[in-house]
Order: C-alpha cells, then sequence, then structure tokens
C-alpha cells in the first residue's frame, strides 16, 4: 500500500478571461493562481518543498518555455525551489499530479505546489488549431489540415457508429448537459452563454459544422487559465489539519490513480483494438487500474465523474469506459439522466472542459481540485448532494495519454 496523498485546496483562474487583451504574461497566470492557493490553504511559502508544472505548448502559444522557474518568482521563500515542467498534450496537467504525488509517496518531500497552465487566446483560431495538431502525430495526422482535433474526434464518433451506431442527439444532449452545468460554477468559461439541446442538435450558420460529424456545440473551448494545487503527505496533513481545528479525515485524498500510453495515431488505435470490447482499452485500463488501486470495484462507488470532454464524442466514451453502461451503450445512460446534474452518477458538475473551458496543460489539475471540493462538500452552485468520492479522467491527444485520480474524503 503506498503512502496517501493529500489534497489541501487550491485555485482556480477565471476561465473566461482573455490574458492577452489584459496584456499579460504565462507568469502572471502562474501567480495569481499560486497566489491564490496559498491563500485559501493558508500554507505559507516556505511550506512548500518542490513544485511542478503542467503545460503543453507555451513555447508556440507564448514563445516561452522553462515554466517552473516563474514559480521561484512568486515569492521571496521560493528561492532555490525545485521544479519542473511536465507535457502529455491536454493531460501535462494530470502528469505533473502524478510526478508531485509520486515523490511524497516516496518521501522525498512532504508538501509539493502544482500548477497547470495555458495561455491559448494568443494567435488566430486557425493557427492555435494547428498548434493543438502537435498533441496528434503532427506530419500524418494534422499538417495541412485545417483544425485537426475536431476531426479526429469525429473519427471517434465515426468508429462508435460503426461498431455500435451512434445517435449525433445523444451527442447535442452531452453538450446541453455541460452548458447547463457551467452556469452554476462561478469560474467557468461559458456560464453566461446560451446553449440548449435544440440548438445542439442543429446544423446551421449559428453551429456549423468543424469536422466530419462535430459541430461547434460539440468542442470543448479555447480558454486562458491557470490552476494551483498544493498537495501533501499524511505528516504534513495531520499537523496542517490539527492547526486548522479539524480532523485528518475531513481533507480529501487521492485514494487511486491510472495511467496508460496508446499509440500515438488515431488509426493505430482503432486497429489495435479492433477485437476488444472498448473502443479505447488502454483508457479504460487507466480507470481500472485506479478502480483497483482505490480498493473500489466499479463506478458505482462514486458519486460522480470530472471527465474529458474535450469533444462530445470523448464524453460518449467515457461513459462505457467508466462502466455506466457495457460497451458501445453509453446512450443509455445519456437518456436515462444518469449523467445529469441530479443523476444517479453525475459527471462533469463543473461543466468540464465544454462548459468551463479548457486551458489544456491546466485542464488536469482544475479536474483534481474539483473533486477536492466535491468530496469536502465545497462546490458550492455546482455541489453534489453528499459527494464523498469523485473520480477525473484526463486524456492527452486522440485518446494517447489517459491519466485518471480517484479522490474522496
Amino acid at each position: 500500500m503506498t503512502a496517501p496523498v493529500y489534497i489541501l485546496g487550491g485555485f482556480q483562474t477565471d476561465f473566461a478571461r482573455n490574458w492577452t487583451k489584459e496584456g499579460k504574461h504565462i507568469a502572471a497566470m502562474i501567480r495569481e493562481s499560486v497566489e491564490g492557493a496559498l491563500a485559501i490553504t493558508d500554507v505559507a511559502p516556505r511550506e512548500i518543498d518542490v513544485g511542478h508544472v503542467g503545460n503543453f505548448a507555451a513555447e508556440l502559444y507564448a514563445m516561452q518555455g522553462h515554466l517552473g522557474a516563474f514559480l521561484v518568482d512568486v515569492d521571496p521563500a521560493f528561492s532555490g525551489l525545485p521544479t519542473g515542467r511536465h507535457e502529455a498534450a491536454c493531460a501535462s496537467g494530470s502528469i505533473a499530479l502524478l510526478a508531485a504525488s509520486a515523490e511524497i509517496e516516496a518521501g522525498r518531500y512532504d508538501c509539493a505546489l502544482v500548477v497547470g497552465v495555458e495561455q491559448m487566446k494568443t494567435v488566430s483560431p486557425a493557427i492555435g488549431g494547428d498548434y493543438l495538431g502537435t498533441a496528434a502525430w503532427y506530419e500524418l495526422e494534422a499538417k495541412g489540415v485545417e483544425f485537426p482535433f475536431p476531426k479526429l474526434f469525429g473519427k471517434l464518433g465515426d468508429e462508435y457508429d460503426r461498431r455500435f451506431g451512434l445517435d449525433d442527439r445523444h451527442l447535442a444532449r452531452i453538450s446541453a448537459v455541460n452548458y447547463a452545468n457551467a452556469k452554476n460554477n462561478p469560474r467557468a468559461q461559458t456560464r453566461t452563454w446560451y446553449m440548449n439541446e435544440a440548438h445542439a442538435c442543429e446544423t446551421s450558420s449559428y453551429n456549423p459544422l468543424i469536422g466530419g460529424r462535430i459541430k461547434v456545440s460539440d468542442c470543448s473551448q479555447v480558454t486562458d487559465g491557470a490552476v494551483a494545487v498544493i498537495v501533501a503527505s499524511a505528516r504534513f496533513a495531520e499537523a496542517y489539519a490539527a492547526r486548522r481545528g479539524r480532523p485528518l479525515d475531513t481533507l480529501a485524498r487521492i485514494q487511486g490513480w491510472g495511467h496508460r500510453t496508446a499509440p500515438l495515431t488515431f488509426d493505430a488505435k482503432v486497429a489495435e483494438s479492433k477485437d476488444q470490447p472498448y473502443v479505447l482499452p488502454h483508457t479504460r485500463r487507466a480507470i481500472t487500474d485506479a478502480y483497483a488501486r482505490a480498493g473500489i470495484a466499479d463506478c458505482w462507488a462514486l458519486d460522480g465523474i470530472e471527465t474529458h470532454d474535450c469533444f462530445t464524442t470523448s464524453e460518449y466514451m467515457a461513459i462505457d469506459h467508466f462502466g455506466l453502461t457495457a460497451p458501445g451503450q453509453s446512450w443509455k445512460a445519456i437518456e436515462d439522466g444518469v449523467i445529469d446534474a441530479g443523476g444517479k452518477l453525475p459527471i462533469n458538475p463543473s461543466g468540464g472542459l465544454i462548459g468551463a473551458g479548457h486551458p489544456v496543460g491546466a485542464t488536469g489539475v482544475r479536474q483534481l481540485l474539483d473533486a477536492s471540493l466535491q468530496v469536502t462538500d465545497q462546490a458550492g452552485g455546482y455541489q453534489v448532494k453528499n459527494a464523498r468520492r469523485f473520480a477525473t479522467l484526463n486524456i492527452g491527444g486522440s485518446g494517447t495519454t489517459s491519466v485518471v485520480f480517484v479522490v474522496g474524503a
């Protein structure tokens, strides 16, 4: 049994902001999230032992690498702090979390700061879409292709359609649920936007096709955002809880995790899974690995899920891969309202990537923070009643890197 890793809390910037229009550098985003996390948790800067940054493509979007060094500038007490930056496309934030938690489990450090960050609104949508193509095999799947990722995740829907049948009305329902949930999240990018199921079903000048079967309403957002969380060993967490006058078991804790990597190209993934029940078997294995490490049998031991809905097709996939239904029958959980905010197993009460926003390198950290807020009854307007265990799924590329956390209190 590995040493427990506790989540002391964290801070998310408002995902509706455009930091470029504000004239602010990516370093300002990092600073705001870190200062916010320190203030919310009441952890002193001198208590932080190590820092990890998750980021996908700052070298492209912001012409800036070496992001771990920006942590040192946040507070004089951070001078000399060991830091590093981690990249796994849209799963970069979760990889940073895995690195930090592994160091705590190994006994190297007692208190770690993890930041996920992406500044994406520095370029046009076309250029940004090309940058995102580097999360796939660029030369084979993205070079010269306009908006490659909607097309790749459109192919995921096509594969479901080929194997099991897929009604796009179910994708529209996923979109509508996430937009509706986002209205209850004060930091969600789309909290003031208009979207309903009827609009998501339409193909029109207001909701055009982007790639294959993927419409604008099926897509996650281009987002500027940063999220910081503080994770700690049992020794640190016990002292931390005592000084705050609360029992240790009221703190959120990482109960289990899973991490798997599939072939980079989408066609290779599909070929590999040809005779298997799950379209993305490595994603399924990451989920079942997390269940096993958390000591739970299946998804019904969870009270909710924050999943990677970069497109509605990826959430459709997640529904059966988490085990809410048999493979290919995700539509049943959608039609029965299982995934709704008040359903049997709510998915993305925060609004997810479609509703809350998707600053690529920050998404995994945001998911973990939201899971920790849920299980400690601090999620406010999007709180799931009596939530005590949540799972997250963070995906990099077209289902290439899958990271899952089970969080409980």
